[in-house]
């Protein structure tokens, strides 16, 4: 694997970081700004919103750039919108730069992903989007609770100081290990918005969407409900959260191994493996040893999927590589988004914290025939080609 392609997902780790490092710091941020936790916590609706537009409206502005000076574009920003959080006080300019941090940091994860995937050969791609995937996963496992101890000890400031840091120490590493230089092809605008026109890649779009959301709805309320419900002890919730992140390292892994060679058995299985393992916390919410056990298995097939899901895109949108990259990129977050909104109406309804493990176990079901419907459009090409082709009579011998 080429070193560029760990480069990126260092890139990945440093910026993921910063994505998801907030939950552990909102009561500090709050203190300190003179807000409300919940007003506090806005700042990570902020960031979803930042991703969720960032992704294909920067791959379309930089479409023409060498794709080294547009990484190193989008890193120099995120460091610098980091730097500006870290030195004001001002609750407003700290939501700015956090929509500005996550616009760039949705626009460099589609450039990466296109990047990485074409410094490979085409049987490599899923080992390659599962490196660099892999730096979000281990941003869950190290960053995150590095990024709360820093902030216990030093403050919140101290935390954007440091992911300011490791951001621009990646930059170091994009700007001498990645080619500089155009790409051979420079895509046009039009012939990339001419291949999006697929409907197969939509139907891989809401793949994507529903994987993510399955997954995010059960993760983004576990904390809650293995306090309120499995009666964990609050100091053990990290640990049992931090079993999630290396479910998702081991599931990325192997995802990745099998994702080229097998993209449809790989999504089949991490749909049936989320459906089922989702459905099993709902009914097992009460006892704690089988929920560590299952929450393992979450992460695990939850990130199984996202090599596949990566991979796919690319193979439907060839011709458009950056562009589709990106608006997969915007399904991750609509999942990130809608999942986790889906089980606070149900908890809100007052359905309790097992609900959301259901309502993941509904999207699972929806992600699984909707890659059977993905599986069934892509034979049937096949099957049409092998309909239309001439009919040569066989050959009798006397």
């Amino acid at each position: 694997m080429p070193t560029a392609v760990y480069i990126l997902g260092l890139s990945i780790f440093a910026q993921g970081t910063s994505e998801l490092m907030l939950a552990g710091l909102l009561p500090d941020l709050a203190t300190d700004l003179g807000v409300s936790i919940p007003r506090a916590g806005l700042l990570i609706s902020a960031f979803a919103l930042g991703m969720l537009i960032g992704a294909p409206v920067l791959a379309v502005m930089t479409l023409r750039w060498p794709r080294r000076d547009a990484l190193m574009a989008f890193l120099a920003i995120f460091v610098a919108a980091h730097v500006v959080g870290a030195l004001s006080g001002d609750y407003r300019v700290i939501f700015a730069t956090r929509v500005v941090s996550a616009f760039v940091y949705a626009g460099f994860w589609a450039l990466a992903a296109a990047t990485a995937v074409s410094s490979v050969a085409p049987q490599l791609r899923g080992r390659a989007m599962s490196v660099v995937a892999g730096g979000l996963t281990i941003a869950t496992i190290i960053g995150v609770p590095a990024g709360t101890v820093i902030g216990q000890h030093w403050g919140w400031r101290a935390a954007f100081w440091a992911v300011a840091g490791l951001s621009a120490l990646s930059a170091i590493g994009v700007l001498t290990k990645i080619p500089g230089g155009r790409p051979a092809t420079v895509p046009l605008l039009r012939g990339e918005l001419r291949v999006m026109a697929n409907a197969r890649l939509w139907v891989s779009y809401g793949a994507t969407a529903l994987s993510t959301g399955s997954a995010f709805v059960t993760f983004a309320y576990l904390g809650a409900m293995l306090t309120d419900t499995t009666g964990i002890s609050p100091t053990w919730v990290p640990a049992v959260l931090g079993l999630y992140g290396v479910g998702g390292l081991l599931g990325i892994t192997v995802g990745g191994r099998f994702a080229d060679a097998h993209p449809f058995r790989t999504l089949y299985v991490g749909a049936t493996g989320m459906t089922v393992i989702a459905a099993a916390i709902a009914v097992t919410a009460h006892s704690p040893a089988p929920v560590i056990a299952l929450v393992l298995l979450l992460g695990a097939f939850g990130f199984a999927t996202n090599p596949a899901l990566n991979t796919r895109v690319f193979t439907l949108a060839d011709g458009a590589p950056t562009l589709a990259a990106a608006t997969n990129y915007s399904a991750f977050n609509v999942g990130i988004t809608v999942g986790p909104w889906l089980g606070g109406l149900a908890i809100g309804a007052g359905l309790g914290f097992t609900s959301v493990g259901w309502i993941g176990a509904a999207l699972g079901l929806a992600m699984l025939a909707t890659v059977g419907l993905s599986h069934r459009l892509e034979r049937e090409p096949r099957t049409a080609a092998a309909t239309s082709a001439p009919q040569v009579p066989a050959l009798t011998h006397p």
